[in-house]
């Protein structure tokens, strides 16, 4: 059973604790607008409780969903709590199968009355929030990537403390800089990075677990390395050349990469990803020692995926022409994650390394390029 609690306190009032016991956890939440802006006071606390036995389903919203990891985490939580229990939400329109696969609303988590209206509406408990601009497109335009990384996110603090929800914000491999160990990257260091993307992820780490700690946010998070899947089609992080070179490789046999081939990077395969967002979700907060995680499956450098792949097709063609951007951003990046804890805290254990991700990519890609009509070499 888990409790949501709110208590009467003056904004004078000694520091709030929390405390787990077994199965119990406790929420603090605000009314209006949460906290995080100045003028925003807790001069006035109701008292109200809400009781979830354990066999309630959660009910999910996931923003940011058309993107590249939102269809297929829905996928995965529909099948175990219930089709009409998760909800995608973005600023786009969906593609016929993904709104014909489930709940869908609009949501721009820039505009605070509305998307508290779906939260609302929607009985949401557990919000995923995926809304972000990645690395390469958020250094062409700040403004932009400062208002959905860190406004956005914001707006979501602000109502996942006045819902009592379980948050779950995604970190990144751009959360570490230059001055960060980097062989390996523990969840504990420096991290000081040079993007809009690694700073906005950061500020999020940070004001996620002080919130936590403050006021009892349910936050969780879980520093992603770099994504691999077929669903999505690169959308401009640094990473994305571990995507196209599958493309390439099945279609003109010849791939352009903007990393030197010597780049070593953490990388993973989505269904891993997947599987660790819902493991963790899932994850007493009795049994959490940290609110965010690194999680690692394998780490390799272009050429040693090129030859991986070239396995399968030996006449695959790899040309190089580094951009500067990118390659600065890479530079910055941890060359191994450290993930030490989350085997420890909540039993995370990845299946893809790199020859099983380069045989499922392949094959994932060919039956995608075919069904879509698409030459395949």
């Amino acid at each position: 059973m888990q409790l949501c609690l709110l208590v009467s306190v003056s904004t004078a009032a000694a520091p709030l604790e929390m405390f787990c016991r077994r199965s119990l956890s406790r929420m603090w939440s605000l009314p209006r607008r949460g906290v995080s802006s100045s003028h925003r006071e807790m001069s006035r606390w109701k008292r109200t409780e809400s009781v979830q036995t354990p066999e309630e389903k959660p009910r999910i919203l996931i923003t940011g969903g058309l993107g590249q990891l939102g269809v297929g985490l829905a996928q995965l939580l529909r099948r175990q709590y219930g089709k009409d229990n998760v909800i995608l939400s973005d600023i786009k329109k969906p593609q016929p199968q993904v709104a014909n696969s489930g709940p869908f609303v609009y949501a721009d988590v820039l505009d605070y009355k509305h998307l508290r209206e779906v939260i609302v509406n929607n009985g949401i408990t557990w919000l995923v929030h995926y809304s972000a601009l990645l690395s390469a497109v958020g250094e062409a335009n700040v403004a932009l990537a400062r208002k959905i990384n860190i406004t956005g996110l914001h707006n979501v603090f602000d109502l996942s403390l006045e819902n009592c929800l379980r948050l779950f914000v995604p970190s990144t491999i751009g959360a570490f800089g230059p001055s960060s160990p980097r062989d390996p990257a523990p969840d504990l260091c420096i991290q000081r990075p040079r993007t809009i993307y690694g700073v906005s992820k950061v500020h999020g780490e940070l004001m996620g677990e002080y919130l936590h700690h403050k006021y009892g946010l349910d936050f969780r998070c879980l520093r992603y390395p770099g994504v691999i899947s077929v669903n999505t089609t690169p959308g401009g992080g640094t990473t994305d050349y571990a995507v196209q070179i599958f493309h390439d490789a099945l279609s003109t046999g010849q791939h352009e990469c903007y990393l030197r081939p010597d780049t070593r990077l953490p990388m993973m395969h989505i269904s891993d990803c997947h599987r660790a967002t819902v493991e963790f979700m899932q994850t007493s907060e009795c049994q959490l020692s940290l609110r965010t995680y690194n999680i690692a499956a394998m780490s390799f450098t272009p050429e040693e995926v090129a030859q991986e792949i070239r396995k399968h097709l030996p006449h695959l063609k790899v040309t190089y022409k580094t951009d500067s951007v990118r390659q600065t951003i890479a530079d910055s990046w941890p060359v191994r994650f450290d993930d030490t804890n989350a085997r420890r805290d909540w039993g995370w254990e990845p299946t893809f390394g790199l020859e099983k991700l380069v045989t499922d990519m392949l094959q994932s890609v060919r039956i995608k390029r075919t069904n879509e009509g698409l030459p395949v070499s």
